[in-house]
């Protein structure tokens, strides 16, 4: 991961306050976030969207709308101009890279470094908003669900958070260095 690329500011609590105004408002700004969003990294809000259409748990879904609408937001504010897009062939790549870990979790369980773990380490205020916010309405739908009104469907929960930690390790690989020169790093 490169280390000019993580996010290091309280910039998602901004965000979070910014977007999480009113119900009707907060939707409104999502919605005109996930439109930038769509505009500038086609790739990543394209597969994104393709996740989110699908029949998802409500739970699942508004995770899924407002954590990545916040993360690309919190990196387009923190890198602007440094912020190239991801390219569909990156975004394969790391989700591939996904994958493979997963197929590789599953034939030897006991391998010590997960793909979660690697994203957790390079961007460890994003891996906290985003466990931060997966508690928060896991708790709540445990509430609910022990009132027998709610189930939250974790399959479709895990989904979101799969696509997320692509698309943070995608963005994290899309920043430029300060001085514009891309590394071997970088380009691996």
């Amino acid at each position: 991961m490169p280390p000019f690329a993580v996010i290091e500011s309280d910039i998602l609590e901004r965000i979070e306050r910014e977007l999480g105004a009113e119900e009707e408002e907060a939707r409104y700004r999502v919605d005109e976030v996930f439109r930038r969003f769509e505009r500038t990294q086609p790739a990543l809000a394209d597969a994104m969207f393709a996740l989110l259409s699908k029949p998802l748990d409500d739970t699942a879904l508004a995770l899924g709308y407002f954590l990545s609408a916040s993360i690309w937001l919190a990196f387009e504010r923190v890198f602007g101009g440094r912020l190239s897009q991801v390219s569909d062939e990156s975004f394969r790549a790391v989700s591939d890279s996904l994958g493979l870990e997963e197929e590789l979790r599953a034939e030897r369980g006991h391998e010590p470094i997960e793909f979660e773990d690697v994203v957790l380490v390079a961007q460890p205020r994003i891996m906290a908003f985003i466990h931060e916010h997966l508690d928060a309405a896991l708790d709540v739908a445990a509430r609910v669900e022990d009132e027998g009104t709610c189930e939250v469907d974790v399959d479709d929960v895990h989904a979101v958070y799969r696509a997320l930690l692509v698309m943070v390790l995608a963005l994290s690989y899309a920043v430029v260095p300060n001085d514009g020169v891309i590394s071997r790093e970088h380009l691996a």
